[in-house]
């Protein structure tokens, strides 16, 4: 098939725009119960069946009363509690002893708490009166019948699914999750726990890709380690491309004479482009390969994983019917200075703090592409515009926060 050669650079936006037009969301669905529904996303609109909450009720611990009688001495003449409601109406000098989350009795309009009363027997005094309307949660307050609450290509959290739990749906319809194949590829590396011969390294780039997409909750194809050999190269592809939504492949990809990827991927399928202007990882291969899309991400354990966040997760949240949003993107000082020559966008690992109510960032140490250390203890990145150049500390500098995906 057609191998489109781009040797121009991208821009980051450029790629990531590219690619999304390129891409389809799966469309097959299921309906899951709510133990598994963490990380899934929805097929459609979840809407509410009733109101939340359900029914007027108390904020606090206290008395039920009408606001108007406050001033006077009071009858007490029962009790709500939480799924225990009082059955009776108040009347003018009444109240009714209630407990947080009970029913508001019918004629009380308001709550005291039971701190600013003093009760003796039967008879209870209010010292300090409230207001029509103090301390009762209305009926629909938080939700209302019929309200959208999720909408479709919402990917669930924790606190979605207690949420879910709280209108009575013990399940849900979502997309089905995306397949991607991962594997590495090159001479020089040896699996994790075997003995390192010289001039090896150990294979670290398809774990922390894998282990990113498992916070994604895609099914993983782990295809493993693949030699620099053509032909063996050749298999993977053929059967990633029949059984996967995507692959993920790590190296090979550069200029190098035993770099085969990119080559093989054009002789099978089609490459879309494979130069973008992004530090580190310029080397990043898109295209198709049978029905899945392809994303070749460089060999450098920090170019592979800087990639993989910054370019590929995007698409393939997409892919998985998502509609994510833009990273969140603040402004900070730069707490020391920054060494950068022009050309590509550059994504440095750093610290980002609060220094006397200003945000300060400051580099994590060493920023080499094999550096893997220069995730550790790192929160955001330092984003450098393509253009820019040496930054000076105390400069305004863009930073984008570390999501769950990447810590």
């Amino acid at each position: 098939m057609a191998c489109c050669d781009e040797p121009q650079l991208i821009p980051v936006q450029d790629a990531i725009a590219r690619m999304q037009v390129a891409v389809q969301a799966v469309t097959d669905t299921e309906t899951v119960s709510l133990p598994e529904l963490l990380d899934r996303v929805t097929a459609e609109p979840v809407h509410a069946g009733f109101n939340v909450p359900g029914y007027d009720n108390s904020a606090m611990d206290g008395y039920a009363l009408r606001a108007e009688d406050a001033g006077q001495v009071l009858t007490l003449v029962g009790q709500s509690l939480a799924g225990h409601h009082f059955d009776g109406e108040l009347n003018a000098g009444q109240c009714v002893r209630i407990t947080t989350g009970a029913t508001i009795p019918a004629g009380a309009d308001a709550v005291v708490m039971q701190e600013n009363t003093e009760v003796d027997g039967d008879s209870v005094r209010v010292m300090k009166a409230p207001s029509k309307g103090e301390n009762i949660r209305r009926a629909g307050e938080d939700i209302t019948q019929g309200q959208e609450v999720f909408p479709s290509g919402y990917r669930f959290g924790p606190v979605d699914i207690a949420l879910l739990a709280s209108l009575g749906l013990a399940e849900a319809s979502v997309k089905r999750r995306l397949k991607v194949a991962v594997l590495s590829t090159g001479d020089e590396l040896t699996p994790p726990g075997q003995p390192l011969k010289a001039g090896h390294i150990y294979d670290s780039n398809r774990y922390g890709l894998i282990a990113i997409l498992q916070r994604l909750n895609v099914e993983v194809l782990d295809l493993g380690l693949i030699p620099d050999q053509p032909d063996q190269i050749r298999a993977a592809f053929e059967r990633a491309g029949a059984e996967a939504d995507a692959i993920i492949s790590s190296g090979g990809v550069s200029v190098g004479d035993a770099d085969y990827v990119k080559d093989i991927l054009g002789e099978l399928g089609e490459i879309g482009f494979w130069k973008v202007a992004i530090k580190p990882g310029k080397p990043f291969a898109f295209g198709h390969l049978g029905k899945a899309v392809f994303f070749g991400l460089p060999g450098n354990p920090v170019s592979s994983m800087v990639t993989l966040h910054q370019l590929a997760l995007p698409i393939l949240r997409t892919m998985a019917g998502e509609a994510p949003e833009p990273p969140l993107q603040l402004t900070a000082k730069a707490a020391s200075g920054y060494k950068k020559r022009p050309g590509r966008q550059d994504f440095q690992r750093a610290t980002l703090r609060c220094v006397d109510g200003e945000n300060q960032i400051d580099s994590n140490g060493a920023q080499g592409s094999g550096v893997l250390t220069s995730f550790l203890g790192a929160n955001a990145y330092t984003v450098l515009e393509a253009e820019r150049g040496k930054v000076e500390a105390g400069e305004p500098v863009t930073v984008i926060p570390f999501d769950r995906f990447i810590t």
